[in-house]
């Protein structure tokens, strides 16, 4: 991500990746370390994004999102809400209520947090991106402060009865970020 940013130049298209990760803690460049609690066996891996500690594991979508952002006409706020109303979107097309919340960026259900967001912008060209809870192990979001929120709640598609795989997810919910975006999809 950060060397595709750097190289990029203004004919650059811009670029999605969708993947999983093996259990690992990330850590954002402004992180407390008092909100790594109990990392236990689960690496610990300092990150050039924005925000606090989350985690990363089997059964979550992240979506690193490498955008020119002056070319979409939009400023890191901007890509914050369509990142939040894409998930909120695609949710509740599932039939499940979702929102956003301007202290803390991310998608809540019933004030449980089901999608993190952590970005960076360099150059004018965003990077990192958002993390989606589809079916995974919770137990590690115990052994920190999720985002920095002492005892946040932390949700997942699994437990709200979409029984769906991170890679239906992640196509799934593709159209929803092109709408907000203004872009027309094509998968590669």
């Amino acid at each position: 991500m950060q060397d595709f940013t750097l190289q990029r130049n203004a004919d650059t298209k811009d670029e999605l990746w969708l993947l999983e990760h093996p259990p690992v803690f990330t850590q954002g460049m402004n992180g407390k370390p008092e909100h790594l609690l109990s990392p236990g066996d689960i690496p610990v891996v300092p990150v050039d994004r924005g925000g606090q500690v989350t985690y990363h594991g089997p059964g979550q979508l992240v979506a690193y999102v490498m955008l020119d952002l002056a070319r979409l006409g939009i400023g890191i706020r901007g890509l914050v809400e369509a990142l939040e109303q894409s998930v909120i979107d695609w949710l509740a097309a599932q039939g499940v209520t979702a929102q956003a919340r301007r202290d803390a960026p991310g998608v809540y259900v019933e004030g449980a947090k089901i999608a993190a967001l952590g970005l960076r912008v360099k150059r004018g060209c965003s990077y990192h991106g958002l993390a989606f809870n589809v079916d995974m192990n919770l137990e590690p979001f115990s052994r920190i402060n999720p985002c920095g929120y002492k005892g946040m709640p932390v949700t997942q598609l699994a437990e709200l009865g979409i029984s769906l795989s991170v890679e239906e997810v992640g196509r799934g919910w593709l159209a929803f970020l092109a709408s907000q975006l203004r872009y027309t999809t094509r998968l590669d």
